[in-house]
């Protein structure tokens, strides 16, 4: 990726980071006891490759990751999301950036989840579009399971269409180690793929201070692009 599109990254997360510090700032002008009503997280990564949904958005090229988001107690958040991407147009150090609003609220043993996701790309205006989303997750013994839909309705930058993915995902600890195992199966069909699944089976290790490394098999079926062929994908990310 580019200095320039790091840099650009890095400058989307202002103003992210200045909400929890206006909030603490507007409490203390009323002479309240500041309290945590904000939390802040980052992360950074390195990819082998970046998959989305089984498909690789890089030309299977390594990607670099920047996000940063926000979460208030009441389970509002907001989050954006950078990438470098390859879309096939010749601009193979495009940056993608998602922007995501949302609401998580646990009932019970249950966790509920809907959302929106705005995905932008810097030089290439055209492929913009947006999704809702809404997932549910609970606990099934040690492991956490998760079932959700993401529906891109019909818009110019999807050809008039619209495009529906469902998935079923989870993550159970291997033992009381740092090792994790997870998984993804998903299914998508509309102006992205024609009846396409795919799946993703992988290891995660925490290796302390913020440090985590996975291993992902991942592998699509009835893919419209070799980009979507089977790889195994290595990651190394920091968050903080």
């Amino acid at each position: 990726m580019k200095i320039t599109h790091l840099l650009a990254a890095a400058a989307l997360a202002v103003p992210f980071a200045a909400i929890p510090a206006v909030a603490h700032a507007e409490e203390a002008a009323a002479g309240e006891e500041a309290t945590p009503t904000w939390d802040l997280e980052g992360e950074i990564g390195v990819l082998s490759d970046y998959r989305f949904r089984g498909i690789s958005l890089s030309g299977k090229d390594p990607e670099a990751t920047l996000s940063v988001g926000v979460t208030h107690e009441s389970g509002f958040y907001a989050s954006a999301w950078a990438s470098n991407a390859d879309l096939g147009t010749g601009k193979a150090d495009d940056l993608e950036v998602d922007w995501t609003v949302g609401f998580s609220k646990d009932v019970g043993n249950v966790n509920l989840d809907v959302g929106g996701i705005y995905y932008t790309y810097l030089d290439n205006a055209g492929f913009n579009y947006f999704e809702v989303y809404g997932a549910v997750g609970t606990k099934v013994g040690p492991a956490d399971m998760k079932v959700g839909v993401a529906y891109a309705p019909k818009q110019d930058n999807l050809g008039g269409n619209d495009n529906t993915y469902v998935y079923i995902s989870g993550e159970a600890p291997l033992g009381k180690g740092p090792v994790s195992v997870h998984g993804t199966f998903g299914f998508e069909n509309g102006a992205f793929a024609d009846h396409k699944k795919d799946w993703l089976l992988g290891l995660s290790v925490d290796l302390g201070s913020g440090l985590t490394g996975s291993v992902d098999y991942v592998d699509t079926a009835h893919s419209l692009t070799t980009a979507g062929d089977a790889t195994v994908v290595a990651s190394l990310k920091f968050g903080f």
